[in-house]
């Protein structure tokens, strides 16, 4: 498995990938102990909670969202941003169709498969 994106990575439409009924991504770049990772929403896609062994920052790019973390919600709108403790319960609904920018630490392997 890479264990390091390119250096540069290119917007390129043949590396977005569909992530659930409504949500797409594109992994914008990452090495052993981070990842950046665009997500498309439509209104009303609804990413499930979770949790993960990774610390989470996501950035509103733009949009409405519904976020979620260890049963506090909150609106957050473009311009806005969450923070995740590793192995804390977290999702997100969203109510005005948008982007998060998905940061963590370390890299999502699990993100990774077929990326070689």
């Amino acid at each position: 498995m890479n264990k390091q994106s390119p250096k540069f990575v290119i917007a390129d439409p043949s590396k977005v990938e569909k992530v659930d009924n409504g949500i797409k991504r594109q992994i914008l770049g990452y090495g052993p102990d981070l990842m950046a990772v665009k997500v498309w929403f439509e209104e009303g896609a609804v990413g499930y909670e979770h949790d993960h062994l990774h610390s989470q920052v996501a950035y509103v790019e733009s949009g409405e969202f519904e976020a979620k973390i260890d049963g506090e919600t909150k609106l957050l709108r473009a311009g806005d941003s969450f923070y995740v403790e590793p192995n804390q319960l977290h999702g997100a609904v969203c109510k005005k169709a948008g982007v998060l920018i998905d940061i963590f630490n370390p890299v999502r392997e699990d993100f990774l498969d077929g990326e070689e």
